[in-house]
This record gives structure tokens, sequence and C-alpha cells, in this order.
């Protein structure tokens, strides 16, 4: 496995930093390194917010993302902002309800309905981060589905097991 640079982008609220915090955290119990960044903006819930998370086999001797090798936009906002400058090598995943930009029609893109699944499948709108856990996994093969499980329940306040093994599927399943 190469070196995976992966930035997540979002608004606050919609779980993209636990997303990145569970796929390192996943990284490092299948025996990877990883090292995992965030920023918000002042508003938090609501506004702009990312988080990066580089999982490689060898040492990471810088831990920003520097060349994106995957990128996932759960908004219009963060989409457009982080798409600007990508190489052409990495791969784009955008929520279904977006509108893609022309500066990525030469990279590998997927469309997925995360946020949709989350609130009409899983029943849950809460559950996206989870969902986007699921399929940024299944279409990057980062680690096993069992480590990415191990991941997601030290994460997850109790009694909400059931729904976010379910929300993970669910995302799985999507790609």
């Amino acid at each position: 496995m190469k070196t995976q640079e992966l930035r997540l982008a979002g608004s606050g609220g919609q779980g993209v930093i636990l997303a990145s915090v569970i796929l390192a955290d996943a990284a490092v119990i299948a025996g990877k390194n990883a090292a995992q960044s965030q920023s918000y903006g002042p508003e938090a819930r609501g506004g702009s917010c990312k988080a990066e998370c580089i999982i490689s086999e060898e040492s990471i001797g810088f831990t920003k993302v520097q060349n994106p090798t995957f990128l996932m936009a759960l908004t219009q906002k963060s989409l457009d902002q982080y798409t600007v400058g990508l190489p052409k090598e990495c791969i784009v995943l955008a929520d279904s309800s977006l509108t893609l930009p022309e500066s990525i029609r030469e990279n590998t893109v997927h469309t997925l309905p995360i946020l949709k699944t989350a609130k009409e499948t899983v029943g849950k709108a809460f559950t996206a981060n989870i969902v986007a856990v699921g399929a940024i996994n299944k279409l990057l093969s980062l680690v096993s589905d069992e480590n990415l499980s191990e991941a997601v329940m030290l994460h997850i306040p109790r009694g909400t097991e059931e729904i976010n093994l379910k929300a993970l599927d669910a995302g799985k399943a999507l790609v």
C-alpha cells in the first residue's frame, strides 16, 4: 500500500472530524502508521470543516496532507474549495446531491448518496459520517472490515452500536 493522503470536508456537525479519526485509528489497529489533523471555522456547527488523515506502512515525516490522494466532500462549498488545484491522480468522493466542478473532470470521481443513505436507509442523518467511513474504506481498501468496525466502536456513544454498524454496512454497500 502506498501512502494515502485523505482530505475529508464538509460542514461542522456532519462528523467529518470523527470520520478521519476513525480512519486513522483503524489504520493503527491494522498495524499501519497514521497521522490525523483537522481545522474548522469559529462557527463550528454549520461552518466549514476539514479533516485530514495520512495512512502509510512507512514512517510519516510530515503530518499535513500535501498531495491528497483522496478527497471526500459533503457540501458544495467544500467541494468547490478543495478541488482547486487537486492532483489528477486524486480520487474524489462527493455526495450525489452536489454539482461537480469542471476542474475535476480528469480525476476519478465517485458520487454516492451518503447524506440520503444516512437519513433514509439508516434512519438517522447524524450517521452520515459512519456511512462515509464505510464507503471510503470500501473504495480505498485501507484496512479490514474488522479493523474498521473496531475503530468505529471506540468512538461511538454506548447504546448506538447497532445503528452505527448499520450505517457502516450501508456505506460499504454504496460502493
